[in-house]
């Protein structure tokens, strides 16, 4: 089964040089076991770009932005074999990591047929 695992660091709590170290052993122990398919930090909002289709209309708006309530620090896509295992390894990353909050999103591909509803 494969998730999208999201983290957002909680605000006001950068990580740490040390956090990052371990973040990365972490990353290398996934990859060896071939848990990890992949992974990614993301760019802040004022480097990003909002794209929209309203009314037929679409639109290309660059950043930064008024506002931005919930920011995406990172992600990963992991292969495992359960949803229990998914939250475990969420748990593992976010105590090595820190405080902060993310989501897991079991993803569905073309060869898994139509996601349930």
């Amino acid at each position: 089964m494969r998730f999208l695992m999201t983290y957002a660091n909680a605000p006001g709590t950068p990580t740490t040089p040390e956090q990052m170290a371990e973040i990365g052993r972490f990353t290398q122990e996934m990859a060896q076991s071939g848990v990890l398919v992949m992974t990614g930090g993301l760019v802040r909002p004022n480097q990003g770009t909002k794209v929209r289709l309203a009314a037929g209309k679409f639109s290309v708006t660059d950043g930064p932005y008024a506002e931005t309530k919930e920011l995406i620090d990172g992600f990963a896509v992991i292969d495992v074999k359960s949803k229990q295992e998914a939250f475990e390894m969420a748990e593992r990353f976010m105590r090595i990591a820190g405080d902060g909050e993310g989501e897991i999103l079991q993803m569905f591909g073309p060869e898994d047929g139509p996601p349930p509803r």
